[in-house]
């Protein structure tokens, strides 16, 4: 049985994860959320609540002990800090493997004219996510970070990945795409060990989102 904790369980992309990880009779799931209402009705056999903070430290610690993967779905101005404490219960539980959903733009690897216009339109924002990305990098854990594009909701999957030290690509990607390379690697985790994956739709690039 593969033990696998969701950090954020009320998100858009965590709600695909978790519906692609529903029938899996080797994989039981715990799902962090601060608002169960979001979630309740739809809980899947596999999985059980905890509702709470991931800053909440004797919360996480509870919720890590005996997982094999965390899946961490998080967001806010806080996100650094958040993943700070992510790492420490991980470290304290012993638990290897993470995957962190991150942004696109996070290293200044948007080119051209999308890549001003993303500066500018949330680059300031971009600063925790960056922050962030440093921490889990600097963790020693075995992580993917997960860097998508301008997020939609087609209901399709369909999408490229970058790495690192490459250009980024394209300039959307849904929701779904995400979540299933999230649940691939879930599903088989030595996939991308110590990589940050940008994520995009082929062949949409452009100077900006097409719904922007």
């Amino acid at each position: 049985m593969k033990n696998v904790l969701v950090l954020g369980a009320s998100g858009q992309i965590a709600q695909w994860v978790i519906q692609m990880l529903a029938q899996r009779s080797d994989t039981a799931m715990t799902l962090l959320l601060r608002n169960p209402k979001k979630i309740a009705s739809k809980l899947p056999a596999n999985a059980k609540l905890v509702v709470g903070s991931s800053l909440d430290g004797k919360l996480l610690a509870q919720a890590m002990s005996g997982q094999d993967i965390v899946y961490a779905n998080l967001t806010g101005d806080d996100i650094d800090v958040q993943a700070r404490s992510v790492v420490a219960a991980m470290k304290a539980a012993g638990v290897k493997r993470l995957v962190f959903v991150l942004s696109l733009g996070i290293y200044d690897e948007v080119p051209g004219k999308f890549g001003e216009w993303n500066n500018a339109t949330i680059g300031e924002d971009l600063k925790p996510f960056a922050r962030a990305a440093e921490a889990v990098e600097a963790s020693g854990l075995d992580y993917t970070i997960v860097r998508p594009a301008w997020l939609t909701d087609e209901d399709e999957v369909d999408y490229e990945l970058t790495e690192r030290h490459e250009p980024f690509k394209g300039t959307v990607v849904s929701r779904k795409s995400v979540a299933d390379l999230i649940a691939k690697i879930i599903e088989s985790p030595q996939l991308y060990t110590g990589a940050s994956l940008g994520v995009n739709k082929p062949d949409t690039d452009g100077d900006k989102p097409y719904f922007m």
